[in-house]
């Protein structure tokens, strides 16, 4: 079968990649550039195992279930294999190591580094070393003699070494590489390597060709090579047989040569040509795994149709073998080492293709149990011993028949269902990794605490942002302490426990006025501290033990409660503590967290109770915190970041999504703060890495905050977006006013403001596409300011119907404020009035309770002050149920009538009253419906009747009232812009009588009502007062805001002259009105059928009586002409 290359897929960011196979080659593992090492279990899995060893991995070596790492820090460490634990430092260089390789047993491990330098290690005493010098530039790659005799280097000085390992000296040295001055310079990192087990051979890359140079003698032996291979080589490899070598190349091209023959037996490209730097033959041979420079990972089976062969022999034993012949040398290589999870490693559906069928059957003639979890019958130990008694009992004629066995516990079948996700391990947020050897405990707005724990110092270092709160400060860290959090009160430390010392709690109150500023808790047995968190007066810790231990800041231990799981992480702010927990068990890769808000203030509450954290699927939290408003927010493994909407019932919204930032797939932001007021999500930039390094000390960056809405490249997809971000972003200031927290109210000023100005931005969006629905909608979202501003832009868009609509609206609005505030000012004066009462009660304890004179007096005066407001009302009853036609003229009644209540109260002084009690009566309609259009002429007096219409009429005329005091509010102002104003010429004779005589106080006016009175007529109005008569000749069935619409049109449709005419007459009219004027007398005008003369209302503004009864009389001749034509 001829070898098969499987496509490629992403494993670690750009740059150098290594890859191996573990001992039992059940899975891949690669390490990269981003400092990860990565376990595979197969070539398609899509959620590895990821340990990370360090800011960056140059190259790694496994065996025995250790693993050795050259990191970025000049380090070789160790850490075990497959969990990933650190297991200390092995070695250290004064720069990087480029190449580690272990020897043949796994007791020895030898290093090449920058420094010129090579190095063999033990492992179980790092304190044996032995070093090798003599190359004059940084060593590119070293490799172990099968017999540990001999160690090869080959460096950057164009020179490769045999170095004789007992004496550490130079045994010889070829000059084949092209020289430079450093690893990334190199044409080639030259990966030589022994011929397994005998070491007989030693294979070097050099430019097109493999060279290969005998053992002892150093001779060269010959040369590999084919026409496919057009730029260097770059690595080689030996099949763990010793028969084949494989070699990579800088242009992405893989040749195998047999070694017997030295002919080429494979030729494979990599599908984009990317630099090979990386090979690694399966221990049973048949597959090679190769990484390019790019960081991705690829694998090529069937390679020399290793596992056919070994297929064949098998098949070629006799069946006829002893017992004692199962054990033999060749037989151990295929039963006890066999590959127990099936020959084909990477691919399972090799197995179930119909060219395999003859492989399904087992060597007794039975068919081979699909579903068992040992799918290799000829590579498992069971299927060995089933073929050696199937052997022995071959001569039984009934075996054919015999029935099957029972599946052992080792075959039964696979588990189909979901995979459950491991457990993610407790964090403090804003920190990096615990086994680095430099790193940041914490990083938040208040500072920066390091630690450094080297062969040199074991120390803390922590850093103030603002040094006015505190100095820099150099701890020792004697007790290993790990975790650490800062506030602008103390520096909270905790550490593990150890054989001798239980866990311990640790805090620095550098803000206490007395000289004893720390304090320390020690935990109880088997307790653990797996976080911590400071607030506003006090600190907090979670511990393996579910509890949840809070203290006060000087060392007070407090509240102590169970957590509904172990615990993941904590945040605190001022008076309130998030704590992250495991709800239950993820599947599938996705994490079971929950939340816990707790309120620890004076009013100690629990706001969210256990409900559960949204994330990412197939992703884990990697910080959690609070806003520096208070807001609590988090951040997961996918770049999300999520916020506490406080709106919406403490719902979580996602805010910003930092992989939208991010320039490359291995990129990452570590965040380190968020802001609401300005806008800011302040995080590091890590290039290939989650987290950054401590040196050099990274810089800062600012990301905006973005909702996902659709469709944000539209204008109103931008201006929604940022309305509902604005409005988010400001709900942290009604949470500080109902908390009781100071703060500042022009934020929230400003913050209304751009709320309504965006509003008022889609609702011109929405006019412009005829969306009128929508702007209703929009409007539901306004202020009243931005109602009326709405209403007049949809007036001049010659909207009309949704100008009626937007009227309605506001009417509505403006009376359900009002009603609020009526409302409120009764709950006030209730509580006023059960004040004064108490203090009464007060006052009369111990004395009589009978009626004194006094209280008698004030009992008859509220009273008579009963008695007179019930007249008043009984009266202003009558005058609204008594048509105006047949309404007596008396002066004396409408002067009653007419005389406000404030000053009936006024006169009074026989009791106290409530001055701002407003009478039923006295309240303004507010439910019917005002057409905008009255405001739009801006007309400071208008009929609400025509005088036709009055005529015929059957229904009451309307009651015309002096207008009742009431208090001056906003709501009640805003109500009155949209109610039609009272003309002056609507108010009644006696009043006017009234105040000449003094007998009556002034009527107290609104500003509007005033602004109302001085207004100037204009042109329009004058011609308009001059052509009704002619409209209503024309459209008799016109109601009065048809009246106006068809005046402004004929008014347009005039010349500029006459309209400038019209104007400058409006204006001359207006300089020679005395001020006199504006007290008039009563009209005595009435015309034939016993109304009110229509002319009145019309002109409230005429100089005398005498051009008054003119303009009467011709508009009187008028309209008899259109009654008669209209009868």
């Amino acid at each position: 079968m001829p070898s098969s290359q499987k496509p490629m897929r992403y494993g670690h960011t750009e740059g150098h990649t290594d890859v191996c196979f573990d001992d039992t080659g059940s899975c891949i593992v690669t390490c990269g550039s981003d400092g990860d090492v990565r376990i595979w279990e197969s070539l398609d899995d899509d959620d590895p195992k990821s340990i990370n060893v360090g800011e960056k991995a140059y190259s790694f070596a496994l065996k025995n279930g250790r693993l050795i790492t050259a990191v970025s820090n000049n380090t070789v460490q160790i850490h075990t294999f497959p969990e990933g634990v650190p297991d200390g430092i092995l070695t250290r260089f004064t720069m990087n190591a480029n190449h580690v390789v272990f020897n043949a047993d796994g007791s020895k491990v030898a290093a090449g580094s920058s420094d010129f330098v090579v190095k063999i290690v033990e492992i179980a005493d790092s304190s044996q070393q032995k070093t090798f010098r003599g190359h004059d530039a940084p060593v590119l790659s070293v490799s172990f003699d099968p017999k540990d005799t001999f160690l090869a280097s080959a460096s950057c000085d164009g020179s490769v070494r045999v170095w004789k390992i007992s004496e550490q000296t130079c045994e010889t040295s070829w000059p084949l590489l092209k020289k430079c001055n450093d690893v990334v310079n190199a044409k080639s990192i030259c990966r030589l390597s022994w011929q397994p087990e005998t070491g007989k051979l030693l294979a070097i890359p050099v430019e097109k060709v493999i060279k290969l140079y005998r053992r002892e003698t150093w001779h060269h032996q010959l040369d590999l090579t084919d026409d496919f291979i057009t730029q260097t080589l770059n690595v080689v490899a030996w099949s763990p047989c010793g028969q084949y070598v494989a070699g990579g190349s800088v242009d992405g091209r893989i040749v195998i040569w047999n070694m017997d023959t030295q002919e080429c037996l494979e030729r494979v490209k990599h599908e984009k040509g990317y630099t090979i730097c990386g090979l690694a033959w399966h221990p049973k041979g048949g597959q090679i795994a190769y990484t390019d420079m790019e960081g991705n990972l690829g694998l090529i089976e069937n390679v020399c149709d290793v596992q056919k062969k070994k297929s064949n022999h098998t098949a070629s034993t006799p069946a006829t073998k002893d017992y004692d012949d199962l054990f033999d040398e060749d037989d151990n290589e295929d039963f006890l080492n066999g590959d127990l999870t099936g020959d084909d490693w990477g691919s399972k559906a090799v197995r179930n293709d119909e060219d395999e069928d003859d492989d399904l059957m087992m060597a007794s003639g039975r068919p081979r149990n699909k579903g068992a979890v040992i799918e290799d019958d000829e590579n498992s130990l069971d299927g060995g011993l089933s073929k050696a008694n199937s052997a022995l009992d071959k001569e039984d004629d009934e075996e054919s028949l015999a029935p099957i066995q029972p599946l052992s516990s080792t075959q039964r079948p696979f588990y189909d269902g979901p995979v459950p996700t491991p457990r993610q391990k407790p964090f403090q947020a804003s920190s990096t990794p615990v086994h680095l050897t430099h790193r940041f405990m914490v990083w938040n707005s208040v500072g920066i605490i390091r630690c450094y724990n080297d062969e040199q110092d074991n120390a803390i270092d922590i850093e103030f942002h603002d040094t006015a709160i505190h100095h820099a400060m150099h701890l020792p860290n004697s007790l290993n302490h790990t975790m650490a959090d800062l506030s602008n009160e103390a520096i909270l430390l905790a550490c593990e426990s150890t054989e001798e010392l239980a866990s311990k709690f640790h805090c620095i109150h550098f803000n206490s006025w007395d000289s004893n500023k720390e304090w320390t808790v020690d935990m109880l047995q088997d307790e653990e501290v797996e976080a911590i968190c400071l607030g506003h007066g006090w600190a907090a810790c979670a511990t393996s033990t579910l509890l949840l231990r809070v203290f006060t800041i000087g060392g007070v231990q407090k509240e102590i409660f169970s957590l509904p799981g172990p615990v993941v992480s904590m945040a605190g702010h001022g008076e309130q503590l998030l704590v992250i927990f495991h709800k239950g068990t993820g599947f599938e890769g996705d994490q079971n967290l929950g939340v816990q808000l707790i309120q620890l203030g004076k009013r100690k509450r629990q706001i969210l109770c256990g409900d559960p954290l949204p994330l990412s699927r197939k992703s884990y939290l990697t910080w959690v915190g609070f806003s520096a408003e208070g807001t609590p927010c988090y951040v997961d493994s996918e770049g999300i970041v999520r916020m506490l909407n406080r709106g919406l019932d403490n719902t979580w919204t996602p805010v910003c999504d930092m992989r939208e930032h991010c320039k490359g797939k291995s990129d990452h932001y570590w965040v380190v703060g968020i802001h609401e007021n300005p806008q800011q999500l302040r995080c590091i930039p890590c290039k290939g890495a989650r987290f950054p390094p401590t040196l050099p000390r990274p810089a800062v960056a600012v990301l905006p905050f973005k909702l996902p809405f659709c469709q944000t490249a539209t204008d109103k997809g931008q201006m929604e977006e940022q309305f509902w971000r604005s409005v988010l972003f400001h709900n942290y200031l009604d949470y500080l006013s109902q908390n009781g927290y100071e703060h500042d109210e022009s934020v929230k000023g400003h913050a209304v403001q751009e709320q309504q100005n965006l509003l008022m931005k889609m609702f011109a969006l929405s006019c412009t596409l005829e969306r009128e629905f929508r702007c209703m909608e929009l409007a539901e979202l306004m202020t009243q300011n931005a109602t009326s501003l709405a209403i007049k832009y949809a007036s001049r868009s010659r909207r009309l119907v949704l100008a009626q609509r937007l009227s309605d609206l506001a009417a509505e609005r403006a009376a359900e404020l009002a009603a609020a505030e009526e409302s409120g000012e009764d709950e006030k004066e209730q509580q006023q009035q059960q004040q004064q009462q108490d203090f009464r009660n007060h006052l009369n304890a111990g004395y009589s309770n009978t009626p004194t004179e006094w209280s008698q007096a004030c009992v008859r005066n509220l009273q008579r002050q009963e008695s007179v407001e019930k007249n008043e009302e009984a009266a202003d009853q009558a005058e609204e149920d008594t048509p105006d036609v047949t309404k007596p003229r008396s002066p004396m009644l409408h002067e009653s009538a007419s005389t406000p209540k404030s000053a009936v109260t006024g006169a009074s002084n026989q009791g106290r009253i409530n001055p701002f009690k407003v009478s039923s009566s006295q309240k303004d309609p507010l439910g019917h419906s005002v057409n905008i259009l009255d405001n739009m002429t801006k007309l400071s007096k208008r009929n609400t009747t025509p005088t036709g219409r009055a005529a015929s009429s059957k229904e009451k005329g309307p009651v015309i009232k002096p207008l009742m005091p009431k208090p001056k509010l906003k709501q009640a102002a805003a109500a009155a812009f949209f109610q039609p104003r009272t003309p002056r010429t609507e108010k009644k004779p006696e009043e006017e009588k009234g105040e000449k005589n003094g007998t009556t106080e002034p009527e107290p006016q609104t500003k509007t009502e005033a602004n109302d009175s001085k207004r100037p007529k204009t042109g329009f109005q004058m011609w308009l007062e001059e052509n009704r008569s002619c409209i209503l000749t024309d459209n008799p069935h016109f109601e009065e805001t048809e009246i106006i619409k068809e005046g402004m049109s004929r008014f347009r449709a005039l010349t500029a002259e006459e309209r400038m005419t019209w104007t400058e007459k409006a204006k001359e009219k207006e300089a020679s009105d005395p001020v006199e004027v504006k007290k008039r007398e009563r009209p005595e005008g009435v015309n034939g059928d016993g109304q009110e003369d229509e002319v009145q209302k019309i002109k409230p503004g005429l100089k005398s009586d005498k051009k008054s009864k003119s303009f009467e009389h011709s508009t009187i001749a008028k309209l008899s002409v259109f009654a008669y034509k209209a009868s």
